[in-house]
């Protein structure tokens, strides 16, 4: 299980992502880039504890 500082840090950068992509700052393509990518530290995150 992932510690409580990774899933916060998770959960900022998704908001952040999320903002971005509503004022159009940011095409579809890239937040989801940027989504994957912070899943995919939020797992290894994970596998390591």
């Amino acid at each position: 299980m992932p510690t409580d500082d990774a899933v916060e840090t998770f959960l900022r950068k998704a908001d952040e992502v999320l903002h971005e992509y509503e004022r159009g700052y940011m095409d579809a393509d890239a937040a989801m880039n940027a989504m994957e990518l912070y899943v995919t530290e939020l797992r290894e995150e994970a596998d390591a504890e």
